[in-house]
């Protein structure tokens, strides 16, 4: 899947006047001490911006030691970036003046647009309306604004900056809500996280927070890439970020809310948007390595390790802890966490023995006791911490400290610092103790830029989340068949009934029931002499696509009962206008599996499977990526269900032939990029699964609803 073109060159060029302008005007600049509106020419004044600041404000000839002037027009220079610090309607009008001034972009700050109801909403409107006349690309409306430590450009009025500039650093962070941003900003601060570039894009009417972050993904200056999502995103332009940050290897960090309904309805009260589909996202998490943190601290903790330490290459994590019980806790964790604590071979135990007390253990974890802390030397400490970290069975180190208090956790501190920075694997520390008991020992690591949690489940959660992945799955080459669904689909629309998908099935060739479409009396009739066993019947109507929750399939009908069934469904069902019943042959009990492929308006398709029939909703349990997939893919996706141990032998029972059943899977995926962007959803709930080696997989059933040709 690679879908990351680059940034468009006007797109480029204003985002660059966001972060790196030459001139920035000011309009609207307070005097008034204690005005939020006089922090962004407090802050580029005072924290080293090189380059040009125009105040603008017709009630002053000077402020902060600049001269002011009374309207844009008044500027000797041309300018790149506006900070526009004035009300809603006035940004709007003030949009040519803007333009004639020479700036490409705009960061509007003022509330009252799309969050504040229809008149707001008509407002934001208007002031996008503007903007694109003009040329010129907004940040905001509703929005705290934009910083670049790297050019020391502070554009913004949050009061996290109160006691001084952010540390230069290598996080950038881009986020709508201006109050989560400052609480990133003040606890980076308070950890000694360095930034390179922070955004609060607010209402998000024009530059949204995917698109400032693929920009800034770019840039050489950002080491790690954390979001604050809170309305909906384009999925393809999310799917391309994601995919452009897995392949230059810059972590990605995702902190999403209104996903609850609560939690939408309360973006919208300040954002006036919600959270889009989740399904993409988390496909996007587990196809392209995303890391997804659930909560402000989190995001902080996740940040602060992917632009310190070193990328985790592999899933074997050691553990050394002062504390057997901390040790155990840490195991758990990190094998929630996705990574493996493997028990250390007798030779690396031997390695280990001579410095760990005979009551302590070497099997991994490594439980040194508290014992091992001779005097006020923590060398024999460290030592064994170096040499599990030297072992070729371990791809990262978790340190567990717990009482190590005082000054001899002072002198702990200094050694580790010095080990986990000359490490090449990646060594996370938890020190479950007081900060006050630990405070040296806390900040000479704060000092070093080095993280420190205080429990092993934040350690655990930090060390996992350096994991890489290695390369996405590559979408497979279109089958040969393609071309024949692709024509079949388009003398279609609408909704698709089983006995009409029965072709696009055929042309991909994936297993069906032999059955018959009948119509009326007589071909009901005729239906007798081709069935010599019972029979199931259902109901086909474009108006019924899920039959079984109407009572439209019948099961076990005789044959010679054919024609009086026929009938009677016919008129049961007569109001949804029914295009006949289909008279499907019984096929022997298995497993059902549920293989679906959705869209959301026609973008970004999603192939599911999982436990299938009438369980699929009671128990929820289903793998989800993008199709198209391969036999390869979709096998995988099939073995990251709980119900895949009813295929591999559960309880000694006879293994089914998976590698057929993820054969069927890759096809129907296959299928829908095969039918093109108007199909909003296809599903064979259920698949049926057998040991019968002629037909190992069936699809009982099949769904199909297009997008209609009028809407495309």
């Amino acid at each position: 899947m690679t879908m990351h073109q680059p940034p468009e060159v006007g797109l480029h060029d204003a985002l660059d006047a966001l972060f790196r302008p030459r001139a920035v005007a000011v309009v609207g600049a307070s005097g008034r001490p204690g005005n939020p509106f006089a922090r962004p020419l407090q802050y580029l004044t005072a924290f080293g911006f090189e380059g040009q600041v125009f105040p603008i404000n017709p009630a002053y000839d000077e402020l902060g030691g600049l001269p002011c002037y009374a309207s844009l027009a008044d500027v000797p220079a041309t300018i790149d970036l506006a900070l526009m610090m004035v009300p809603a309607k006035g940004a709007i009008d003030l949009m040519p003046e803007v333009a004639a001034a020479g700036a490409r972009t705009a960061v509007i700050f003022a509330s009252g647009f799309g969050e504040a109801g229809q008149g707001g909403q008509s407002l934001q409107r208007d002031l996008l309306a503007a903007a694109r006349t003009h040329g010129i690309r907004l940040i905001g409306p509703n929005c705290q604004g934009v910083l670049s430590t790297t050019t020391h450009m502070y554009g913004t009025f949050t009061a996290a900056l109160e006691n001084g500039p952010i540390a230069t650093g290598s996080l950038a962070y881009v986020g709508q809500s201006g109050a989560v941003g400052g609480s990133i900003l003040s606890l980076a601060g308070e950890r000694g996280i360095g930034l390179s570039s922070w955004v609060s894009t607010g209402n998000q009417d024009d530059l949204d927070t995917v698109t400032v972050g693929r920009y800034l993904i770019e840039q050489d200056d950002t080491r790690a890439l954390a979001m604050y999502l809170e309305s909906a995103t384009d999925e393809e332009a999310f799917l391309d970020l994601a995919s452009r940050a897995a392949e230059v290897g810059k972590p990605l960090i995702v902190l999403r809310s209104a996903v609850s309904a609560a939690g939408a309805r309360a973006a919208a009260s300040h954002t006036g948007a919600i959270v889009g589909n989740s399904a993409a996202f988390d496909a996007t998490v587990a196809e392209f390595g995303v890391i997804e943190a659930h909560d402000i601290d989190e995001l902080i903790d996740l940040a602060h390790a992917n632009t310190s330490l070193p990328a985790l290459h592999g899933s074997r994590a050691g553990i050394v802890t002062t504390s057997g019980g901390a040790g155990s806790l840490a195991a758990d964790l990190l094998d929630a966490s996705g990574l493996h604590v493997p028990e250390f071979s007798t030779s690396a135990q031997a390695h280990l023995s001579d410095l760990v007390p005979e009551f302590g253990a070497v099997e991994n974890p490594v439980d040194v006791t508290a014992q091992i802390f001779r005097d006020t030397d923590p060398s024999d400490f460290i030592d064994v911490c170096r040499r599990v970290k030297q072992m070729d069975e371990i791809d990262g180190l978790l340190i567990a400290l717990t009482l190590v208090t005082g000054d001899f956790a002072t002198r702990t501190a200094e050694a580790l610092a010095s080990l986990v920075q000359d490490s090449a694997k990646p060594i996370v520390v938890a020190w479950a103790a007081s900060h006050e008991q630990t405070a040296d020992a806390r900040a000479h690591l704060k000092s070093m830029g080095l993280p420190v949690y205080d429990s092993v489940g934040r350690a655990a959660r930090a060390l996992a989340s350096l994991r890489r992945i290695t390369q996405p799955s590559a979408s497979p080459a279109a089958p040969v068949w393609a071309a024949e669904v692709a024509r079949i689909v388009e003398s279609m629309d609408g909704a698709v009934t089983e006995a009409g998908g029965r072709a696009l099935l055929a042309a991909a060739s994936i297993p069906v029931p032999h059955a018959t479409l009948v119509t009326d009396r007589p071909s009901a009739e005729a239906a007798t002499t081709q069935f010599k066993s019972p029979v199931v019947v259902k109901i086909q109507s474009k108006r019924i696509l899920h039959k079984s929750e109407v009572d439209g399939v019948l099961v076990g009908v005789p044959p010679h009962q054919i024609p009086d069934t026929f009938t009677e469904m016919m008129e049961r069902f007569a109001d949804s206008e029914p295009d006949g019943v289909l008279v499907q042959e019984l096929v022997p009990s298995g497993p059902e599996l549920i293989v679906g492929v959705t869209t959301s308006n026609g973008a970004v398709p999603l192939v599911t499977v999982g436990l299938g029939g009438t369980a699929t909703e009671l128990f929820r349990d289903t793998a989800t990526t993008f199709a198209p997939v391969s036999a390869e893919r979709a096998r995988a996706l099939i073995l990251q269900t709980r119900s895949s141990a009813l295929l591999t032998g559960f309880r000694g029972q006879q293994e089914y032939d998976i590698a057929a059943v993820a054969d069927v899977v890759a096809r129907v995926s296959q299928l829908a990029a095969s039918a093109g962007p108007r199909v909003g959803e296809l599903e064979i709930n259920p698949l049926r699964i057998s040991h019968d080696p002629t037909r190992p997989v069936v699809a009982l059933d099949f769904l199909m609803r297009l997008i209609t040709k009028e809407n495309d």
